[in-house]
Protein backbone atom coordinates (compact mmCIF):
# COMPACT_ATOMS: atom_id res chain seq x y z
CA UNK A 1 0.00 0.00 0.00
CA UNK A 2 2.70 2.74 0.79
CA UNK A 3 4.30 1.57 -2.90
CA UNK A 4 1.18 2.36 -4.15
CA UNK A 5 0.57 5.12 -2.47
CA UNK A 6 4.28 6.53 -3.43
CA UNK A 7 3.09 6.10 -7.09
CA UNK A 8 -0.09 7.85 -6.85
CA UNK A 9 1.40 10.91 -5.54
CA UNK A 10 4.55 11.09 -7.86
CA UNK A 11 1.68 11.18 -11.28
CA UNK A 12 2.45 14.04 -12.86
CA UNK A 13 -1.30 15.16 -12.57
CA UNK A 14 -1.00 14.87 -8.20
CA UNK A 15 -0.64 18.16 -6.75
CA UNK A 16 1.81 16.61 -4.69
CA UNK A 17 3.75 15.95 -8.15
CA UNK A 18 3.31 19.75 -9.43
CA UNK A 19 4.35 21.31 -6.47
CA UNK A 20 7.58 19.65 -6.51
CA UNK A 21 8.16 20.65 -10.24
CA UNK A 22 7.44 23.88 -9.42
CA UNK A 23 9.98 23.65 -6.77
CA UNK A 24 12.70 22.42 -8.59
CA UNK A 25 11.78 25.35 -10.83
CA UNK A 26 12.17 27.96 -8.28
CA UNK A 27 15.21 26.80 -7.05
CA UNK A 28 16.87 27.37 -10.70
CA UNK A 29 14.86 31.30 -10.05
CA UNK A 30 12.66 30.33 -12.72
CA UNK A 31 8.52 31.31 -12.38
CA UNK A 32 7.08 28.74 -13.48
CA UNK A 33 3.64 30.16 -14.71
CA UNK A 34 5.47 32.80 -16.34
CA UNK A 35 7.71 30.22 -18.03
CA UNK A 36 4.86 28.59 -19.82
CA UNK A 37 3.07 31.62 -20.77
CA UNK A 38 6.02 32.76 -22.43
CA UNK A 39 6.37 29.98 -24.27
CA UNK A 40 3.15 29.74 -25.14
CA UNK A 41 2.94 32.92 -27.12
CA UNK A 42 6.57 32.16 -28.64
CA UNK A 43 5.50 29.18 -30.10
CA UNK A 44 2.17 30.83 -31.43
CA UNK A 45 4.33 33.43 -32.53
CA UNK A 46 6.56 30.73 -34.62
CA UNK A 47 3.03 29.24 -36.30
CA UNK A 48 1.55 32.89 -37.77
CA UNK A 49 5.30 34.00 -38.74
CA UNK A 50 5.77 31.04 -40.97
CA UNK A 51 2.51 32.31 -42.59
CA UNK A 52 3.11 36.12 -42.61
CA UNK A 53 6.69 35.98 -44.23
CA UNK A 54 5.16 33.28 -46.77
CA UNK A 55 6.20 30.10 -45.75
CA UNK A 56 9.85 31.06 -45.80
CA UNK A 57 11.60 28.65 -43.52
CA UNK A 58 14.68 30.35 -42.86
CA UNK A 59 13.27 33.12 -41.27
CA UNK A 60 11.52 30.80 -38.58
CA UNK A 61 14.67 29.32 -38.24
CA UNK A 62 16.37 32.74 -37.78
CA UNK A 63 13.34 33.62 -35.82
CA UNK A 64 14.21 30.12 -33.41
CA UNK A 65 17.84 30.99 -33.00
CA UNK A 66 16.95 34.33 -31.52
CA UNK A 67 14.38 32.93 -29.37
CA UNK A 68 17.23 30.54 -28.08
CA UNK A 69 19.51 33.04 -27.26
CA UNK A 70 16.74 34.91 -25.52
CA UNK A 71 15.89 32.20 -23.16
CA UNK A 72 19.40 31.91 -22.39
CA UNK A 73 19.60 35.73 -21.96
CA UNK A 74 16.73 35.22 -19.68
CA UNK A 75 17.59 32.06 -17.53
CA UNK A 76 20.86 34.63 -16.85
CA UNK A 77 19.14 37.19 -15.93
CA UNK A 78 17.17 35.80 -13.72
CA UNK A 79 20.23 34.13 -11.44
CA UNK A 80 20.99 37.39 -10.62
CA UNK A 81 20.49 38.56 -7.29
CA UNK A 82 17.72 41.33 -7.12
CA UNK A 83 20.25 43.54 -4.92
CA UNK A 84 23.32 43.15 -7.46
CA UNK A 85 20.65 44.20 -10.65
CA UNK A 86 19.92 46.76 -8.22
CA UNK A 87 23.27 47.93 -8.16
CA UNK A 88 24.13 47.30 -11.92
CA UNK A 89 21.08 49.88 -13.02
CA UNK A 90 22.83 53.22 -12.56
CA UNK A 91 25.82 51.50 -14.48
CA UNK A 92 23.84 50.49 -17.59
CA UNK A 93 22.26 53.51 -17.78
CA UNK A 94 25.31 55.40 -17.96
CA UNK A 95 26.51 52.59 -20.43
CA UNK A 96 23.30 52.74 -22.46
CA UNK A 97 23.78 56.76 -22.22
CA UNK A 98 27.52 56.60 -24.23
CA UNK A 99 26.27 54.04 -26.80
CA UNK A 100 23.39 56.55 -27.82
CA UNK A 101 26.29 58.96 -28.15
CA UNK A 102 28.07 56.81 -29.99
CA UNK A 103 24.73 56.22 -32.46
CA UNK A 104 24.95 59.94 -33.12
CA UNK A 105 28.81 59.86 -33.90
CA UNK A 106 29.28 56.64 -35.26
CA UNK A 107 26.16 54.96 -35.85
CA UNK A 108 24.73 52.82 -38.92
CA UNK A 109 21.77 54.29 -40.80
CA UNK A 110 19.00 52.60 -42.68
CA UNK A 111 15.97 54.31 -44.08
CA UNK A 112 16.49 57.67 -43.12
CA UNK A 113 17.20 56.66 -39.56
CA UNK A 114 20.39 56.03 -37.61
CA UNK A 115 19.98 53.76 -34.69
CA UNK A 116 22.31 50.97 -35.01
CA UNK A 117 25.80 50.25 -33.86
CA UNK A 118 28.17 47.73 -35.74
CA UNK A 119 30.41 46.12 -33.77
CA UNK A 120 33.35 45.07 -35.93
CA UNK A 121 30.79 44.18 -38.22
CA UNK A 122 29.86 40.96 -36.43
CA UNK A 123 26.79 42.39 -34.18
CA UNK A 124 24.64 45.29 -35.17
CA UNK A 125 22.10 46.08 -32.51
CA UNK A 126 20.34 49.54 -31.40
CA UNK A 127 21.39 50.67 -28.01
CA UNK A 128 18.12 52.18 -27.55
CA UNK A 129 16.83 48.46 -26.40
CA UNK A 130 19.19 48.21 -23.92
CA UNK A 131 17.05 51.68 -21.88
CA UNK A 132 13.80 49.53 -22.02
CA UNK A 133 15.61 47.85 -18.61
CA UNK A 134 17.69 50.44 -17.92
CA UNK A 135 15.81 53.17 -17.46
CA UNK A 136 12.83 51.58 -15.86
CA UNK A 137 15.81 49.72 -13.46
CA UNK A 138 17.23 52.94 -12.33
CA UNK A 139 14.35 54.98 -11.73
CA UNK A 140 13.34 52.36 -9.56
CA UNK A 141 16.89 51.98 -7.80
CA UNK A 142 16.58 56.35 -6.91
CA UNK A 143 13.40 55.93 -5.67
CA UNK A 144 13.87 52.83 -3.43
CA UNK A 145 15.66 54.91 -0.93
CA UNK A 146 13.91 57.86 -0.95
CA UNK A 147 10.67 58.63 1.20
CA UNK A 148 7.40 58.20 -0.97
CA UNK A 149 5.53 59.14 -2.19
CA UNK A 150 8.48 61.40 -3.73
CA UNK A 151 8.80 64.89 -2.74
CA UNK A 152 9.19 67.48 -5.95
CA UNK A 153 13.23 67.43 -6.00
CA UNK A 154 13.10 63.64 -6.05
CA UNK A 155 10.65 63.56 -8.97
CA UNK A 156 12.28 66.08 -10.64
CA UNK A 157 15.37 63.88 -10.95
CA UNK A 158 13.63 60.85 -11.80
CA UNK A 159 11.93 62.71 -14.76
CA UNK A 160 15.57 63.56 -15.69
CA UNK A 161 16.65 60.04 -15.74
CA UNK A 162 13.43 59.21 -17.24
CA UNK A 163 13.49 61.46 -20.00
CA UNK A 164 17.68 62.25 -20.93
CA UNK A 165 17.67 58.79 -22.86
CA UNK A 166 14.51 59.42 -24.83
CA UNK A 167 16.05 62.77 -26.27
CA UNK A 168 18.79 61.24 -27.57
CA UNK A 169 17.07 58.60 -29.10
CA UNK A 170 13.91 60.89 -30.96
CA UNK A 171 16.87 62.24 -32.59
CA UNK A 172 18.14 58.78 -34.34
CA UNK A 173 14.53 59.70 -35.07
CA UNK A 174 12.44 57.19 -33.36
CA UNK A 175 9.55 58.73 -31.30
CA UNK A 176 7.94 55.77 -31.05
CA UNK A 177 10.78 54.03 -28.52
CA UNK A 178 11.31 57.16 -27.27
CA UNK A 179 8.15 57.69 -25.61
CA UNK A 180 8.17 54.40 -24.47
CA UNK A 181 11.03 54.68 -22.92
CA UNK A 182 10.04 58.01 -20.94
CA UNK A 183 6.99 56.00 -20.12
CA UNK A 184 8.82 52.91 -18.56
CA UNK A 185 10.35 54.88 -16.37
CA UNK A 186 7.07 57.44 -15.50
CA UNK A 187 5.16 53.93 -14.48
CA UNK A 188 7.94 53.76 -11.46
CA UNK A 189 7.47 57.45 -10.52
CA UNK A 190 3.71 57.15 -10.69
CA UNK A 191 3.83 53.71 -8.98
CA UNK A 192 5.68 55.41 -6.39
CA UNK A 193 2.68 57.49 -5.40
CA UNK A 194 2.56 60.65 -7.46
CA UNK A 195 0.21 63.44 -5.93
CA UNK A 196 -2.78 63.90 -7.80
CA UNK A 197 -1.65 67.75 -8.00
CA UNK A 198 1.79 66.48 -9.65
CA UNK A 199 -0.44 64.57 -12.21
CA UNK A 200 -2.97 67.26 -13.34
CA UNK A 201 0.29 69.57 -13.44
CA UNK A 202 1.87 66.98 -15.93
CA UNK A 203 -1.21 67.05 -17.77
CA UNK A 204 -1.49 70.79 -17.94
CA UNK A 205 2.09 71.00 -19.38
CA UNK A 206 1.95 68.19 -22.10
CA UNK A 207 -1.89 70.29 -23.63
CA UNK A 208 0.25 73.11 -23.28
CA UNK A 209 3.63 71.69 -25.10
CA UNK A 210 1.50 69.97 -27.41
CA UNK A 211 1.84 72.80 -30.15
CA UNK A 212 5.47 73.27 -29.81
CA UNK A 213 6.05 69.99 -30.05
CA UNK A 214 3.65 69.69 -33.22
CA UNK A 215 5.53 72.50 -34.98
CA UNK A 216 9.37 72.13 -33.84
CA UNK A 217 9.94 69.23 -32.90
CA UNK A 218 8.03 66.24 -34.92
CA UNK A 219 9.06 65.72 -38.66
CA UNK A 220 7.44 66.10 -41.37
CA UNK A 221 6.32 62.33 -42.14
CA UNK A 222 5.80 61.83 -38.23
CA UNK A 223 3.07 64.74 -38.78
CA UNK A 224 1.74 62.92 -41.70
CA UNK A 225 1.36 59.67 -39.76
CA UNK A 226 -0.77 61.44 -37.43
CA UNK A 227 -3.00 62.85 -39.62
CA UNK A 228 -3.76 59.65 -41.79
CA UNK A 229 -5.18 58.24 -38.55
CA UNK A 230 -7.86 60.26 -38.67
CA UNK A 231 -8.43 59.72 -42.41
CA UNK A 232 -6.25 57.40 -44.51
CA UNK A 233 -8.17 57.35 -47.45
CA UNK A 234 -7.09 61.12 -48.01
CA UNK A 235 -3.72 58.82 -49.50
CA UNK A 236 -4.82 55.38 -50.05
CA UNK A 237 -1.30 54.45 -52.05
CA UNK A 238 0.82 56.70 -50.11
CA UNK A 239 0.36 57.21 -46.43
CA UNK A 240 -2.75 56.09 -46.08
CA UNK A 241 -1.80 52.48 -47.34
CA UNK A 242 -0.33 50.63 -44.08
CA UNK A 243 -3.55 51.58 -42.19
CA UNK A 244 -6.42 50.22 -44.93
CA UNK A 245 -4.08 47.18 -45.53
CA UNK A 246 -4.01 46.24 -42.25
CA UNK A 247 -7.79 46.61 -41.54
CA UNK A 248 -8.67 44.97 -44.51
CA UNK A 249 -7.30 41.79 -43.51
CA UNK A 250 -8.44 41.99 -39.55
CA UNK A 251 -12.02 42.66 -41.36
CA UNK A 252 -11.70 40.12 -43.59
CA UNK A 253 -10.88 37.76 -41.09
CA UNK A 254 -14.25 37.46 -39.64
CA UNK A 255 -14.83 35.25 -36.41
CA UNK A 256 -12.82 32.61 -36.86
CA UNK A 257 -10.47 33.66 -40.17
CA UNK A 258 -9.69 32.18 -43.08
CA UNK A 259 -7.70 29.59 -42.11
CA UNK A 260 -3.66 28.95 -41.63
CA UNK A 261 -1.51 29.95 -44.39
CA UNK A 262 -4.75 31.10 -46.52
CA UNK A 263 -4.62 34.69 -45.61
CA UNK A 264 -4.40 36.92 -49.15
CA UNK A 265 -3.40 40.33 -47.51
CA UNK A 266 0.00 39.09 -46.38
CA UNK A 267 0.56 36.52 -49.29
CA UNK A 268 -0.02 39.05 -52.33
CA UNK A 269 1.94 41.70 -50.51
CA UNK A 270 -0.80 44.07 -50.10
CA UNK A 271 0.25 44.30 -46.14
CA UNK A 272 3.55 45.50 -45.75
CA UNK A 273 5.92 44.70 -43.08
CA UNK A 274 3.66 41.43 -42.66
CA UNK A 275 6.23 39.50 -40.68
CA UNK A 276 7.15 42.65 -38.00
CA UNK A 277 5.20 45.47 -37.01
CA UNK A 278 1.89 44.03 -38.77
CA UNK A 279 2.42 40.51 -37.70
CA UNK A 280 -1.15 40.87 -35.62
CA UNK A 281 -3.16 41.43 -38.49
CA UNK A 282 -1.96 38.02 -40.54
CA UNK A 283 -2.88 36.65 -36.86
CA UNK A 284 -6.20 38.35 -37.61
CA UNK A 285 -7.05 37.18 -41.05
CA UNK A 286 -6.52 33.83 -40.89
CA UNK A 287 -7.44 32.91 -36.93
CA UNK A 288 -10.31 35.11 -37.22
CA UNK A 289 -11.38 37.18 -33.87
CA UNK A 290 -10.84 33.88 -31.81
CA UNK A 291 -7.28 34.11 -32.69
CA UNK A 292 -6.85 37.52 -31.31
CA UNK A 293 -8.77 36.63 -28.49
CA UNK A 294 -6.54 33.95 -27.73
CA UNK A 295 -3.71 35.97 -27.75
CA UNK A 296 -5.23 38.72 -25.55
CA UNK A 297 -5.53 36.11 -23.30
CA UNK A 298 -2.15 35.06 -23.27
CA UNK A 299 -0.90 38.64 -22.87
CA UNK A 300 -3.41 39.08 -20.03
CA UNK A 301 -2.22 36.21 -18.10
CA UNK A 302 0.94 37.17 -18.43
CA UNK A 303 0.63 40.82 -17.46
CA UNK A 304 -1.68 39.24 -13.94
CA UNK A 305 1.55 37.41 -13.32
CA UNK A 306 3.74 40.30 -13.85
CA UNK A 307 1.58 42.02 -11.44
CA UNK A 308 1.55 39.51 -8.98
CA UNK A 309 5.34 39.54 -8.68
CA UNK A 310 5.06 43.22 -8.03
CA UNK A 311 3.03 42.95 -5.05
CA UNK A 312 4.59 39.92 -3.68
CA UNK A 313 8.09 41.55 -4.01
CA UNK A 314 10.39 41.88 -0.76
CA UNK A 315 11.64 45.30 -1.34
CA UNK A 316 10.68 48.67 -2.92
CA UNK A 317 13.04 48.55 -5.43
CA UNK A 318 11.37 44.77 -6.49
CA UNK A 319 7.93 46.49 -6.73
CA UNK A 320 8.66 49.39 -8.12
CA UNK A 321 10.92 47.25 -11.23
CA UNK A 322 8.39 44.49 -11.58
CA UNK A 323 5.32 47.16 -11.71
CA UNK A 324 7.01 49.28 -14.69
CA UNK A 325 8.12 46.47 -16.77
CA UNK A 326 4.51 44.49 -16.35
CA UNK A 327 2.93 48.18 -17.34
CA UNK A 328 5.45 48.51 -20.16
CA UNK A 329 4.82 45.39 -21.64
CA UNK A 330 0.94 46.20 -21.52
CA UNK A 331 1.72 49.67 -23.15
CA UNK A 332 3.73 47.73 -25.97
CA UNK A 333 1.06 45.20 -26.83
CA UNK A 334 -1.84 48.14 -26.54
CA UNK A 335 0.08 50.81 -29.13
CA UNK A 336 0.74 47.81 -31.50
CA UNK A 337 -2.54 46.66 -31.83
CA UNK A 338 -3.83 50.34 -31.96
CA UNK A 339 -1.85 51.15 -34.64
CA UNK A 340 -2.32 48.13 -36.82
CA UNK A 341 -5.74 48.72 -36.41
CA UNK A 342 -5.98 52.24 -37.00
CA UNK A 343 -6.67 53.59 -33.80
CA UNK A 344 -3.02 54.69 -33.13
CA UNK A 345 -0.48 56.12 -35.27
CA UNK A 346 1.95 53.87 -36.89
CA UNK A 347 5.16 54.47 -34.69
CA UNK A 348 7.32 51.31 -35.80
CA UNK A 349 6.71 49.29 -32.31
CA UNK A 350 6.56 45.74 -32.81
CA UNK A 351 4.07 43.07 -31.41
CA UNK A 352 5.96 41.42 -28.08
CA UNK A 353 7.07 37.83 -28.35
CA UNK A 354 5.39 37.19 -31.95
CA UNK A 355 6.81 39.98 -34.17
CA UNK A 356 10.08 39.21 -36.28
CA UNK A 357 13.38 40.16 -34.81
CA UNK A 358 16.49 39.84 -32.39
CA UNK A 359 17.42 42.86 -30.39
CA UNK A 360 13.96 43.63 -29.88
CA UNK A 361 13.30 40.11 -28.50
CA UNK A 362 16.42 39.64 -26.23
CA UNK A 363 15.47 42.88 -24.27
CA UNK A 364 11.95 41.54 -23.95
CA UNK A 365 13.04 38.42 -22.62
CA UNK A 366 15.90 39.74 -20.58
CA UNK A 367 13.39 41.98 -18.71
CA UNK A 368 11.42 39.22 -17.98
CA UNK A 369 14.45 37.41 -16.26
CA UNK A 370 14.17 41.05 -14.16
CA UNK A 371 10.70 39.61 -13.01
CA UNK A 372 11.97 35.88 -12.31
CA UNK A 373 14.55 37.27 -10.75
CA UNK A 374 12.42 39.46 -8.15
CA UNK A 375 9.73 36.30 -8.23
CA UNK A 376 12.13 33.88 -6.81
CA UNK A 377 14.31 36.41 -4.60
CA UNK A 378 15.27 34.05 -1.18
CA UNK A 379 16.65 36.17 2.06
CA UNK A 380 19.22 33.50 1.90
CA UNK A 381 20.27 34.44 -1.94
Amino acid sequence: MRGQSDFVRSLPGDPSALSIQAGRFRRWHIDLPLLVLLVAVAFFGLVVLYSASGKELGRVLRQLVYLGISFTGLFIVAQIKVKTLKSLAPLGYVLGIFLLLMVAWVGEGSKGAQRWLNVFGLIRFQPSEIMKIAVPLTVAWYLSDKILPPKVQTLFIGLIIAILPSLFIVMQPDLGTSILIAASGLFVLWLGGIRWSFLIGGGLLAVVSAWPVWQFLLHGYQRQRIMTLFNPEDDRLGAGWNIIQSKTAIGSGGWDGKGWLNGTQSHLDFLPESHTDFIIAVLAEEFGFMGVVFLLLLYLLIIIRGAQISLAAKNIFGSLAAGSITLTFFVYVLVNMGMVSGMLPVVGVPLPLVSYGGTAMVTMFASFGVLMAISTEDTQR
